[in-house]
């Protein structure tokens, strides 16, 4: 059975090797893709139906039915923000469906702190040749497919 995967943020669409931390461009916690998000104050959505496994400020853990656990990283090295900017819309434990607001940030107000407003979506601990249909270029809109995992 394959689960498609959605965008979480609008944005532009990019292969995880562009991304500016080598812990996703080198796919260390999973296989993905990224999307660059475009504009002002945005929400992050989430990508599957399931259940938030993980969450913080900058970054959430949706985990499907399945087993499957999907992460979106808001930005690269959000976590030294310390919440900043971050506002959740989720609790852990919390059952979520596809495209549910998860939380809100401003990725332009990351950029002005110094830091990549780039999201990495990763399957965790996936082997790369589960995913397909990658998409890793053009412009993307909330629940737009990112991807599909077989599992």
């Amino acid at each position: 059975m394959s689960l498609e995967v959605g965008s979480p943020v609008e944005g532009l669409a990019l292969p995880l090797t562009d991304v500016p931390d080598p812990v996703f461009s080198q796919a260390m916690v999973g296989p993905g893709t990224a999307v660059r998000p475009t504009g002002g104050p945005s929400d992050a959505v989430a990508p599957i139906d399931g259940t938030v496994e993980t969450l913080h400020p900058h970054a959430f853990v949706i985990k499907a039915a399945s087993g499957t656990a999907i992460l979106v990283h808001l930005g690269i090295d959000t976590v030294k923000l310390k919440g900043e900017g971050f506002t959740l819309h989720v609790a852990k434990g919390d059952a979520v469906r596809a495209g549910q607001k998860i939380a809100s940030w401003d990725p332009a107000k990351v950029e002005s702190h110094g830091y990549s407003a780039v999201c990495p979506v990763v399957a965790l601990d996936m082997a790369p040749e589960a995913l397909a249909d990658i998409r890793e270029d053009g412009q993307v809109l909330f629940g737009d497919p990112l991807f599909s995992v077989d599992g």
